[in-house]
């Protein structure tokens, strides 16, 4: 059988079938727009999950600079079945980074589709196109002075506000719950049609950035996590910038008081008196994102026993818990409010409090400061020393934000974990009701057996808590077939009707969040 020049050919698409297609995407974007080689594919086809690359290998990738070349993408698309896999910044690192959901589909990179096109500081909003990174956002508003703070996501400085949104990430400040915070989109329909949402379809309306909502049925939360539309512009809000910002760290000794340190936070949370989401974050999470490898304490392989863990909670003067939050206002209310935080650690006698003139730039405090004041930063990517070998995937199972839920899943989570041979590396982090446990399931991708092993607990991970009643919130494209089935079959089915009246042709991402044709 005669070998394609083609790294993978989409589904159902023959090679000369593809030429034409490649034909039509050159005349329409120009040469150095469409790739094909495996050089140029190459950075296309990292990825970090537990799964070989050739599952995940696209056939081209195309690079649009306009809306009106997005709406030329999906019009070739259409006329010749080509499966189309959409990134703007493409750094989704442990959720499958930039690499298509499956083999054969091209990609769209809208990395440069990179304009902020509107800040406005008075009503504290902004509009961006996808290839917007965090810092370029942050670098504007510091360079024009202006009085705002942005929220993101822990490795900022290189994911943008668009494409974490579209996903549901979440950040660190008041303003972290970012699709809650978003306010208007644009997206190109597969038809080439282009919606915008809210008060966008208004001419020369001016609140498509301040009035969520619109007229009828409110359709922004159906183009995230899904494959209905692409969004070439988003509009969102900007926090103002307070006049005082004052983070705080409560480091606790005991594994063992994580229940009490919910039941703790949570109503300070609840009644604002935190505004910000509450990290408890454990010990290996700190020590690995200050750089500390497993190899400083341990060259056998295996899991990390807990008298290790204990030795690293002591060199690094870390907890067994670390709580990073925050308190923002005047200084009338940031003193009323650190005196009930003070006064209600006082009261459960455990826990030790560090604030920023403790901590001074001491590591991880610092890049927990600046997570929590909107300054980008790429230090959490230490979490990938740990292990070495390059092997990532987030493991975030949602539940109620109940002290009782914590024993169980951590107890939960580390049997798993410690059965493949791998360890616990975890925080919680509570929002005003909720509780995200955040994992990092770290193994040495370069090793063929540990990869499978991770693969083996990630599957078991999943199927286990879902035993439990607890869901993941996002997961990497090798299992969002997987997780989609853990929310029913009503839900699966009608997201199947609304992805054949709007996409008939099945060629935007099939198989995204497990959303196929």
């Amino acid at each position: 059988m005669k070998k394609s020049k083609y790294q993978a050919l989409p589904k159902g698409v023959s090679e000369n079938r593809f030429d034409a297609a490649i034909q039509k995407f050159t005349a329409a974007l120009g040469t150095d727009q469409v790739l094909t080689s495996a050089e140029h594919l190459a950075p296309y086809t990292k990825i970090m999950i537990a799964v070989e690359t050739a599952q995940h290998t696209p056939s081209a990738v195309v690079m649009a600079t306009s809306v009106e070349q997005v709406q030329a993408v999906v019009k070739i698309c259409n006329e010749y079945r080509i499966p189309v896999w959409t990134i703007s910044t493409g750094r989704n690192f442990g959720y499958g980074s930039a690499a298509p959901v499956e083999r054969g589909q091209i990609v769209l990179d809208l990395k440069k589709m990179n304009k902020i096109l509107h800040v406005d500081a008075e009503l504290c909003t902004a509009l961006v196109e996808p290839g917007v990174t965090y810092q370029m956002l942050y670098d504007y508003i510091e360079e024009n002075k202006l009085p705002l703070m942005l929220s993101f996501s822990a490795p900022s400085a290189i994911a943008g506000p668009l494409g974490n949104t579209m996903d549901r990430g979440v950040g660190y400040t008041p303003y972290g719950e970012h699709f809650l915070m978003q306010c208007g989109m644009e997206i190109v329909m597969a038809n080439g049609d282009v919606l915008r949402t809210g008060m966008g379809g208004v001419k020369g309306d001016k609140a498509w950035q301040v009035f969520k909502w619109g007229y009828g049925p409110t359709l922004d939360g159906m183009f995230t996590q899904s494959n209905y539309g692409i969004c070439t512009k988003m509009g969102f809000w900007l926090m103002p910038k307070p006049p005082v910002f004052k983070p705080f760290e409560i480091k606790f000794e005991n594994e063992a008081d994580i229940n009490d340190i919910v039941e703790m936070l949570r109503p300070l949370r609840i009644a604002n008196i935190i505004p910000n989401a509450v990290v408890i974050a454990g010990t290996l999470w700190e020590a690995s994102t200050c750089n500390t490898r497993r190899s400083d304490y341990l060259k056998e392989p295996g899991i990390t026993p807990d008298s290790v863990i204990k030795q690293i909670q002591k060199d690094k003067d870390l907890g067994a818990w670390n709580v990073y939050a925050a308190l923002y206002g005047s200084p009338e209310q940031v003193e009323v409010n650190w005196k009930i935080v003070t006064d209600t650690i006082k009261r459960a006698g455990k826990g030790r409090i560090v604030t920023q003139e403790e901590a001074g730039d001491r590591q991880p405090f610092k890049y927990r400061a600046q997570l929590m004041s909107g300054v980008p930063n790429l230090q959490e990517f230490g979490l990938y020393n740990w292990r070495g070998g390059g092997g990532s995937m987030w493991f975030a199972p949602v539940s109620q934000a109940r002290g009782s839920e914590c024993d169980k899943q951590v107890k939960l989570a580390k049997t798993i974990l410690n059965k493949h041979g791998l360890d616990y590396v975890g925080e919680f982090i509570v929002g005003w009701r909720d509780m995200h446990h955040v994992i990092d399931v770290l193994y040495d991708r370069s090793s063929a057996e540990e990869t499978k092993r991770a693969n083996a607990c990630f599957n078991e991970l999943l199927d286990e808590f879902e035993k439990e009643g607890y869901a993941v919130y996002r997961v990497n494209t090798a299992f969002q077939e997987r997780v989609a089935n853990s929310y029913g079959p009503v839900k699966r089915s009608i997201e199947q009707k609304i992805k054949r009246a709007l996409d008939p042709n099945g060629i935007l991402a099939p198989g995204k969040s497990g959303i196929r044709n």
